[in-house]
């Protein structure tokens, strides 16, 4: 039996031994916060987040995230149009003591003066994707999007039909992106006698919106035989319109954006051709860009455009387009 001392000295280590454990869990909790708040906070505002070229997108975000060890946050708008959220969102980014900001704007104007206002209060801002009238941005990574409507009027020229009667279908008007892609096209087909642009509509960058609007453009314009869709949105509703109407290989689609989807309508003959952007670079280096501008290094190109594909049905088999349409496989 034990006495009376010796039950003291055990009763009085295992006190020290809690007291121990207690201070070093502290002292970690402190470390660990201390760590976590000495990471530089790059916050990433997209024009949206349900997509798959959003996804593509973010997971570019968050593998330079891990690489260079940031606290990272992304958020978008429910819809492609909210400039609003946008707004409140760039603002927020601001108050939470973002060191940057990544952005693709919803409107071009809209949201120019809160990008002002987040750039004059020392947050470095980078747009990837879509762009946004400031003068304060200090890099663009995207693709170059008149050149991306260039190869959709050199797709839909390369066709053998004897008169290109097109029809336009193209996203939310204030968006740059959308424009110029359209402006691209424009002007590759312009002054050819072969092409005539029979219609041409902006929708609200959904399935639904883009399904309805091809259906009526078809209905009102029976004599289209081709239809240019000019992002994911209306890539899907173009070759679903298409699908119910039982057009394909009637009416030649040139589409933009890839996901499981469009890719089965280019094997079925929905769509003819895609253009897909590599939204993974673009997530990659604009959170990358933004680590090397919050550490004070010297950016060398400050407009960077990441690579744009023709895939069509004769080519996408290629091991270097699979690639393209399926990067995570």
């Amino acid at each position: 039996m034990r006495s009376k001392g010796t039950r003291g000295k055990v009763f009085l280590a295992a006190m020290l031994y809690f007291a121990c454990t207690i201070l070093s869990s502290c002292n970690m909790s402190e470390k660990d916060s201390g760590t976590e708040r000495s990471k530089k906070y790059v916050a990433v505002i997209t024009k949206s987040t349900m997509s798959q070229y959003w996804k593509t997108t973010f997971a570019g975000v968050n593998a330079a995230g891990t690489e260079y060890n940031l606290k990272v946050s992304i958020e978008g708008p429910d819809n492609e149009e909210d400039y609003e959220t946008q707004n409140r969102m760039i603002r927020k980014a601001v108050s939470n003591h973002a060191d940057a900001i990544v952005f693709s704007a919803v409107d071009y104007n809209a949201t120019a003066q809160a990008i002002d206002e987040a750039a004059r209060a020392g947050v470095k801002v980078v747009v990837i994707d879509s762009d946004v009238n400031s003068d304060l941005v200090s890099c663009r990574i995207s693709t170059d999007n008149y050149k991306a409507g260039q190869m959709v009027g050199e797709a839909v020229l390369s066709g053998e039909e004897d008169r290109f009667n097109v029809g336009i279908v193209n996203f939310e008007k204030n968006s740059e992106n959308g424009q110029q892609r359209e402006k691209g096209f424009r002007d590759a087909v312009e002054g050819n006698e072969r092409v005539t642009i029979v219609s041409s509509v902006n929708v609200n960058s959904t399935t639904e919106k883009a399904k309805a609007a091809t259906l009526k453009m078809l209905e009102e314009n029976p004599e289209i035989n081709i239809i240019v869709a000019l992002n994911e949105w209306t890539s899907l509703g173009v070759g679903y319109a298409i699908r119910d109407l039982e057009k394909a290989g009637e009416v030649r689609v040139v589409a933009f954006d890839s996901n499981v989807v469009s890719v089965g309508m280019l094997e079925t003959g929905e769509v003819d051709a895609l253009i897909v952007q590599n939204p993974y670079a673009m997530g990659y280096l604009g959170v990358e860009y933004a680590w090397m501008l919050t550490n004070g290094e010297k950016i060398k190109e400050t407009n960077i455009d990441t690579t744009t594909t023709l895939i069509t049905r004769e080519n996408m088999y290629d091991p270097d387009n699979q690639k393209v349409l399926f990067p995570f496989d």
